[in-house]
């Protein structure tokens, strides 16, 4: 198990190396391996690299960020002018139908609201927002549109096992309840059953995959 102090050297050594941070201006503190980062950035897109550079270090038990976003003059925009942006943007780099993602924006906070169908879309939509100038905080409150018929996606996720995995698809078991979908039994390989795993994900409405299945010779 680490010390603190190795924690905090991991933790700085992986901010440096982050290019998208700057780790000069982020402070790191350690306390029975929970992590504080402090500081000032002039971005959220650089706040958000910087914490996700901090989790990806071995030993962090948890992550307080206390980094404030201050926007240099000629980054600061008006509410509006940032909501224009981001239904821009929105409608440029993601393919969520037009109008199911809502957009607040609260003195530089981003709320976004509404479903879709996909996960994909729902994380693309904070990762154009993200980057945008004038932004200091994406949350991300859009939820996967809720399964119509379990019985339709489960005939869709058979369907596409025996398609792409078909030595195994009569030894694999798919339940659905809501959007979680749960595999279970066994394959012939790593490679089937990653191919199990991304068939259940590209059913509609799909909001977690729990896999179960093993790997038999």
């Amino acid at each position: 198990m680490k010390t603190d102090a190795q924690l905090q050297s991991d933790v700085m050594a992986e901010l440096r190396w982050e290019p998208a941070v700057d780790a000069a201006q982020i402070g790191v503190e350690v306390s029975d391996g929970i992590v504080t980062l402090t500081g000032h950035v002039t971005n959220y897109a650089g706040k958000w690299n910087a914490e996700h550079a901090a989790l990806r270090v071995n030993g962090v038990k948890a992550l307080v960020v206390e980094i404030d976003v201050t926007l240099a003059g000629t980054t600061r925009r008006t509410d509006i002018d940032i909501a224009r942006s981001a239904k821009d943007v929105l409608q440029w780099t993601t393919d969520a139908p037009v109008d199911t993602v809502h957009i607040k924006v609260e003195k530089g906070n981003v709320i976004l609201s509404g479903a879709v169908d996909w996960e994909y879309q729902r994380r693309d939509a904070a990762d154009a927002i993200r980057h945008l100038v004038g932004v200091k905080s994406v949350v991300n409150m859009v939820t996967i549109k809720p399964n119509v018929s379990t019985r339709v996606v489960k005939a869709d996720i058979d369907a596409a096992l025996k398609r792409r995995a078909s030595r195994d698809s009569n030894s694999i078991s798919v339940s659905v309840a809501g959007g979680e979908v749960t595999l279970s039994g066994s394959v012939h390989s790593w490679t089937e059953r990653e191919l199990a795993n991304n068939s259940a994900w590209g059913a509609p409405g799909v909001h977690n995959v729990v896999d179960k299945l093993t790997i038999g010779t």
